[in-house]
């Protein structure tokens, strides 16, 4: 139990690691979103689209940034915490003192955890908010006629029609990206305003050139009452643009778990490949356990030539192992999609080989 106790020595490392963290996180998110501001001026004028509403979709995305540049954070600052204990000779001091390199790499550690807590809540709650958010301003500056809401999906007027979609998803097949509406409804309205055709279709489609419904229920309104039929599949002759469809839904990985699990079950039920789904919901899934291997792989630099090293110095070896450790993701997890490897194993198999090297460099050094 005594080793467990936080001791004066403990606060003294995840305070410097956290100014430096904090720091880094800041300047990371700020260029990522000024870059992006810049990018949103190019659509001002667009369908009313405004200054004020590029400023708002940069502030609504601020979470989604966050969560997304903690983990080079959390590396660069720690390297730096720690290297600007190293160069005042405090590392060593510790040391001296008895204080074993796992204790000062927990005790770093430890300040990672408890900020990763709540930036995986914010990547759950806040974040996925604002990145819809952010897709129905640009779906609303791309096309006029559409929008997004929060509880009901996406709507959109086309002619006489009113359309409704409770879902929408990005399926992919044969290397292509398609767009899916789910839960579809569609009201046609007379010249006055009045209903006088219903139909709801458990799925519509892009195939061809054309919009198909699919398992279609179709409900007309006249003088006599109304009339009911079934298809199976039914042409749609709808003006919906598939591609601006496609390029305002929110993306995979910037959906929270839960609706990503949705996605899954949802594709696997249909027999389909739960793909870029599954793949997001792996990499949110094993993202904290990421998060900490990455910290804590870095630690050896800052007991080693560190010592000696400036500032710059620390920040490219930290931006090299996080440039690395990014590859490194991208190719396990590509590797995984073409050889069938599962989307999980493939997340885990880079943290856990520099997991096992950490650990060995930490049991033969302590």
């Amino acid at each position: 139990m005594e080793a467990l106790r936080i001791k004066r020595v403990d606060w003294l490392v995840s305070l410097s690691v956290l100014g430096s963290m904090l720091m880094v996180w800041l300047v990371l998110t700020g260029f990522d979103a000024v870059f992006e501001f810049l990018r949103q001026l190019g659509n001002v004028g667009k369908n009313g689209y405004t200054i004020n509403n590029a400023a708002v979709y940069i502030l609504v995305t601020v979470p989604r940034r966050l969560y997304e540049m903690f983990p080079f954070a959390a590396l660069i600052g720690g390297l730096l915490g720690l290297g600007a204990l190293a160069s005042s000779g405090e590392l060593t001091a510790l040391r001296a003192a008895g204080m074993s390199r796992m204790r000062i790499a927990a005790s770093a550690a430890g300040v990672v955890v408890v900020l990763l807590v709540a930036v995986v809540v914010m990547g759950e709650t806040v974040g996925p908010w604002g990145d819809q958010q952010a897709q129905a301003m640009q779906l609303r500056m791309k096309s006029g006629n559409l929008g997004l809401t929060n509880g009901s999906g996406l709507w959109a007027r086309d002619g006489d029609r009113i359309i409704n979609a409770r879902a929408s998803m990005l399926r992919h097949e044969d290397g292509h990206s398609k767009v899916q509406l789910a839960d579809v409804r569609v009201f046609t309205l007379t010249p006055d305003g009045q209903l006088s055709r219903f139909d709801w279709a458990k799925t519509a489609e892009h195939v061809g050139g054309q919009w198909v419904l699919n398992n279609v229920r179709t409900t007309t309104l006249d003088d006599k009452g109304t009339h009911s039929s079934q298809s199976a599949r039914v042409l749609w002759a709808s003006h919906l643009n598939p591609r601006i469809l496609e390029q305002s839904l929110i993306q995979p990985q910037y959906l929270p778990m839960r609706d990503l699990h949705r996605s899954m079950r949802y594709l696997e039920s249909n027999g389909e490949n739960p793909g870029p789904y599954a793949i997001a919901f792996w990499a949110r899934a094993l993202y904290p356990f990421n998060v900490l291997v990455l910290v804590l792989c870095a630690m050896p630099f800052a007991f080693g030539t560190l010592r000696s090293g400036g500032l710059g110095k620390r920040i490219f070896i930290g931006m090299l192992l996080a440039i690395g450790w990014y590859f490194l993701q991208k190719a396990m997890v590509s590797f995984g999609t073409v050889y069938g490897v599962p989307p999980g194993v493939a997340n885990v198999l880079p943290a856990i080989l520099l997991a096992g090297l950490a650990w060995l460099y930490f049991r033969k050094r302590v």
